[in-house]
């Protein structure tokens, strides 16, 4: 997917500015799908309009210069519904806390118990993040989207802590991962 895709996806659920665009790519429900900056949006809203896939209008603002608001064409949603008969990339996870969980060995029990302790907080907090989002819009897809999203990080919250008294057994152990594999 990529970030005219998520524009276009944005726009289908309702008008929307750039820096609208940004926040909910960012901070919002879109957040979980695609990465884009502010550097990509503006240019991707530009080729949007020039091949009609988006309206864009002006919108006064008190104070302040005019808000450009764009809106999706039918143009545009049968593209968008094109893209989505794509097959989607595989997704893409990284983690820091893995990287310190896999270097257990080589560290104190209270590094480990910090960072197992951080990342059940963060799995928490996203856990009230999605069931606020799943309260909020009662859209059939985006309810399953965050009923898949409880069940996934709930998971994660149910083996960490099930778990972490064994990852925290193995800190200070000293070993490389070539020692470990001998």
């Amino acid at each position: 997917m990529n970030t005219q895709t998520l524009i276009l996806a944005i726009l289908n659920f309702g008008d929307a500015s750039g820096y609208e665009i940004k926040k909910e790519s960012s901070e919002g429900v879109y957040s979980y799908f695609v990465d884009i900056s502010y550097g990509s949006i503006y240019p991707t809203l530009a080729k949007l309009e020039a091949e009609e896939f988006v309206t864009c209008r002006s919108e006064t603002q008190s104070g302040k210069p005019d808000k450009k608001v764009y809106s999706i064409t039918d143009k545009g949603r049968a593209e968008f519904i094109s893209a989505l008969s794509i097959p989607p990339a595989h997704d893409k996870f990284k983690s820091e806390f893995l990287l310190v969980a896999m270097s257990a060995g080589l560290t104190s029990p209270e590094v480990i118990t910090r960072a197992i302790d951080n990342r059940i907080r963060e799995m928490e907090e996203l856990v009230e993040l999605i069931s606020g989002l799943r309260s909020e819009c009662d859209h059939p897809a985006t309810q399953w989207i965050t009923s898949y999203g409880l069940h996934v990080k709930g998971a994660d919250l149910d083996f960490l802590r099930n778990n972490r008294d064994s990852l925290i057994a193995m800190a200070g152990l000293n070993k490389t991962l070539d020692q470990a594999a001998e």
